[in-house]
């Protein structure tokens, strides 16, 4: 009975290591699963522009998917792990550790500047790299060795639009508003400051919040002032009704805002109340580039929609950091993180390098203004 028993075992073994063995071998083949971590607000008013930033982000993991790439004599596949952060900043914190908790290997996100800022700790702590269109100063200020920003700073694009207001607009007596917000506050401090600079100062400036619809109690004060130039420091939901009324109100006073402005849906919203206001987008525009009109015809034909706003430099994101994975070859943040920081990338709205301490080197800024139904770019500046 043992010799049977063990013949039997031994059996059972042959044949089990028989099962195995193309199991084993199909293993050593598989792709590298490798996450990638997103949010923006994908739901309440600002859902278009994270939906926008989402198509892009998808865009860039299916066009990685499709080469694919090797590191590490591995096939890699990219995952991307999409999170809603609803622009809220307490939101933002519990998404930013979920992603953690998720095994994420890099994040591209948020949106807000207002949500980025207290998300970027969270990833330090982790030692994850984050890559963010967040305009406000604050965002690289704490010194974190994994926040990188993909777009020029609030300086960059206030600074131009002060700039521009006053060098080729003569504005002589501007208004200022803004939402409140890490984003609106910020862009309005920095427009306010080139004004200084150039020996001028707001007539007055007003506040809102970023929910805001009705403008008419402040905007009859901003009136008194006879402001030719008012800037708005928020997004195109409230930009918006803002302009109507302002038209509503008998002001001839030109709209001024930043990128959050700067979309179709400012336009949509507007309607005819549109024409002759300004903004400023932190990137070059993207028939300026080849990959970058390339990116806008793939992305038309996909979605079905024109690109909204910061999705092309989610796109961006997503490919360098696979970028400084294959020149690591490594996907191993702490391996891959340095090679981020000495980033030489052309991508679809910049040659991509960053300063250390994570601001995005010689970011263009294109200042446009609406003309028919679009948005017409009247300068760029370097």
């Amino acid at each position: 009975m043992k010799h049977h028993t063990a013949t039997r075992t031994l059996s059972l073994a042959l044949a089990l290591g028989g099962m195995m063995a193309p199991l084993a071998i199909g293993a050593a083949h598989a792709d590298t699963v490798v996450k990638l971590g997103f949010s923006s607000p994908l739901s309440g008013p600002q859902a278009h522009y994270g939906k926008d930033n989402e198509n892009a982000a998808r865009m860039a993991i299916d066009d990685l998917n499709a080469r694919p790439i090797t590191i590490g004599r591995q096939k890699v596949k990219f995952e991307l792990i999409s999170e809603d952060d609803q622009a809220d900043p307490r939101v933002g914190t519990q998404v930013a550790q979920r992603l953690m908790d998720s095994g994420v290997k890099a994040v591209i996100g948020h949106f807000n500047s207002g949500v980025s800022i207290p998300a970027s700790r969270i990833y330090s702590d982790a030692g994850i790299p984050q890559l963010s269109v967040a305009t406000n100063p604050a965002y690289t200020a704490s010194g974190y060795k994994t926040t990188f920003r993909l777009v020029g700073s609030d300086s960059q694009i206030g600074g131009s639009l002060g700039q521009y207001a006053v060098q080729k607009l003569n504005a002589q007596r501007v208004a200022v508003i803004d939402d409140r917000t890490a984003y609106g506050q910020g862009i309005a401090d920095e427009f306010i400051k080139s004004l200084q600079v150039q020996g001028k100062k707001p007539v007055k400036r007003e506040y809102t919040n970023d929910k805001a619809s009705d403008f008419t109690a402040i905007l009859t004060s901003l009136k008194a002032q006879k402001p030719d130039l008012v800037f708005y420091g928020g997004a195109d939901a409230q930009a918006a009704p803002l302009a109507k009324q302002m038209k509503r109100l008998g002001m001839n006073a030109k709209l001024m805002g930043g990128d959050m402005l700067s979309t179709p849906t400012f336009i949509k919203l507007a309607g005819a109340d549109s024409a002759g206001h300004f903004s400023a987008v932190a990137g070059a525009a993207l028939d300026s580039r080849a990959s970058g009109k390339d990116f806008e015809v793939r992305y038309k034909d996909r979605f079905k929609q024109e690109v909204v706003l910061l999705g092309p430099q989610f796109y961006d994101g997503v490919m360098i950091v696979a970028d400084a994975m294959k020149r690591a070859d490594s996907t191993e943040p702490a391996k891959f993180l340095p090679f981020i920081a000495k980033t030489q990338y052309k991508g679809v709205t910049a040659d991509f390098a960053f300063d250390a301490a994570g601001n995005l080197k010689n970011a263009p800024v294109t200042i446009s203004a609406v003309e028919g139904n679009d948005w017409k770019v009247k300068t760029v500046v370097q």
